[in-house]
């Protein structure tokens, strides 16, 4: 018998409602409290981009539209990949999911920095803000690792 142990895909996005982006504070193990992008496993049955939008409905109640791949990110040492989309909120009618305790629309000078849950979102939101400074977007497929916290 042969048994393979593959990575999994965590599928998200990066809402944008005009010049502000949604985060959702966490309500759940790991980083319960942190600020983050609506993001979650992959499920079976699903594309990448669909996954990107139920976890969009499921922590924040968001409705998006027209998603665009935007960050790859690889993170070997948790097996995980990430792929975080842009995309437009459908309307700025949204609330917590069971996932968040809060959900937020912020521009860039007031995005927490000091508490946002994980590396892969603080990178994400760093290229969005820079792209959108160059007023280009394009895919980043970082090959980005991110460094295994010292024990």
């Amino acid at each position: 018998m042969i048994h393979y142990q593959n990575p999994k895909i965590v599928a998200g996005a990066l809402p944008v409602w005009g010049e502000q982006v949604l985060l959702c504070r966490r309500a759940i193990a790991p980083r319960y409290g942190l600020w983050t992008l609506p993001a979650g496993f992959m499920e079976n049955g699903e594309t990448t981009d669909q996954a990107a939008a139920r976890e969009a409905r499921e922590e924040a109640n968001a409705s998006l539209r027209d998603l665009r791949l935007y960050t790859v990110i690889s993170i070997p040492h948790i097996n995980q990949v990430y792929m975080l989309y842009r995309c437009e909120l459908v309307s700025d009618d949204f609330s917590p999911g069971v996932e968040s305790l809060e959900t937020r629309l912020f521009h860039e000078h007031e995005i927490p920095w000091g508490e946002l849950a994980f590396p892969s979102v603080r990178k994400t939101l760093e290229c969005f803000f820079s792209d959108r400074k160059l007023g280009a977007f394009s895919v980043h497929n970082l090959g980005f690792v991110i460094p295994k916290p010292a024990a």
